[in-house]
C-alpha cells in the first residue's frame, strides 16, 4: 500500500469516526421518539424501542393546543429573516464590492470588526431599544434586529468581486440602470451564493434560542425552541414529548439543505468564503 493510500484510508476512517459520533446521537433521539417517557428513564439505551408507539407525537399535535402556534410563529421568524437578509445582504455586498462611494472602505472595515463582536454583548441593547419601541412579545422583535447579516454581507462582496463586469458593462448599454442591472442581471446568477447564503441564515434562524427567550414572554408568541423548554418541569421532563417534538422541528431545516445542497459547496466556493 502506498503512502497516499494510507493517508486516505486513514483520512476516511478519521471521517466515518467523525460521521458516527454526529448521528448516533440523532438516531437515538429519533428511537426516543418513539419510546414512552418510562423506557427513557430507566436508562437503558436500546436502539430499537421495546414497547414501540406514536403515542408521542400523537399527543403533541393533539393534546398540546399550542405545538402547532409554536411552529407557525418558527415559520413566520425564520422565512422573514431569510428573505429580508438575501434582500439586504446582497444589496449591501454588491454596492460595497462595485460602487465607489465616499467612506466606502471605512463602512467595509467597520462591518469586518462587527464580525468579533459576540452576539451576547448586543442582546442588553436590542433588548432595551425593543422596549422602547414596543416590540416586545411581536414578530418584529425577532425580525427587525436580524435583518441583516455582518457575515453574509462580507460573503456576497466577495461573491461580487469576482462577478464578471462585462455583463453589467453590457446592461448598461442596454441601457438599464443599476437598480436594473443588479435585480435582472446580477441577482440571478448570484443564485449559488444565495443558495448558501438562504441554508445558513434559515437554519440560524430556525434554531435561535436566546433571543427568542429574551423577546418572548407570552407563551403563544413563543418559538419552537423556546416552546420545547415547556415540556421540562420542575421535578420531570417529558422527554419522549421533547423527542418527538425535536423530529418534527428537524424537518424544515432538513428540507431547506435537502433542496438547496446543490448549490451549497458551489456557492462557497464562489463567494470566497472559507
Amino acid at each position: 500500500m502506498t503512502k497516499n493510500s494510507q493517508s486516505n484510508t486513514f483520512l476516511y476512517g478519521l471521517l466515518i469516526l467523525y460521521s458516527g459520533v454526529t448521528v448516533i446521537p440523532f438516531l437515538w433521539a429519533l428511537s426516543a421518539s418513539f419510546k414512552p417517557l418510562a423506557e427513557i428513564a430507566s436508562g437503558s439505551i436500546h436502539f430499537i424501542p421495546q414497547q414501540f408507539t406514536f403515542a408521542n407525537y400523537q399527543y403533541i399535535f393533539t393534546q398540546e393546543p399550542l405545538f402547532m402556534r409554536w411552529f407557525f410563529n418558527s415559520a413566520v421568524v425564520a422565512i422573514g429573516v431569510t428573505l429580508f437578509n438575501l434582500l439586504f445582504n446582497s444589496m449591501a455586498g454588491y454596492a460595497l464590492a462595485r460602487i465607489r462611494f465616499p467612506g466606502n472602505q471605512f463602512w467595509f472595515f467597520l462591518i469586518v470588526a462587527v464580525l468579533v463582536v459576540p452576539g451576547q454583548i448586543t442582546l442588553l441593547p436590542k433588548f432595551l431599544i425593543l422596549k422602547s419601541l414596543g416590540w416586545l412579545n411581536s414578530y418584529a422583535g425577532l425580525i427587525v434586529p436580524s435583518l441583516v447579516n455582518a457575515t453574509f454581507i462580507f460573503m456576497m462582496r466577495q461573491f461580487f468581486i469576482n462577478f464578471p463586469k462585462e455583463l453589467e458593462e453590457a446592461a448598461a448599454l442596454d441601457g438599464l440602470s443599476r437598480l436594473e442591472t443588479f435585480f435582472k442581471i446580477v441577482l440571478p446568477l448570484a443564485k449559488p451564493a444565495l443558495a448558501a447564503q438562504t441554508i445558513f441564515i434559515f437554519m440560524g434562524s430556525w434554531n435561535e434560542f436566546l433571543m427568542p427567550l429574551v423577546v418572548m414572554s407570552d407563551p403563544e408568541m413563543f418559538t419552537l425552541p423556546l416552546g420545547l423548554n415547556a415540556f421540562k418541569g420542575q421535578y420531570i421532563s417529558y422527554w419522549n414529548y421533547i423527542m418527538a417534538a425535536s423530529m418534527i422541528f428537524t424537518l424544515p431545516a432538513l428540507a431547506i439543505y435537502a433542496f438547496f445542497n446543490r448549490y451549497f459547496i458551489q456557492g462557497i466556493a464562489f463567494s470566497g468564503g472559507k
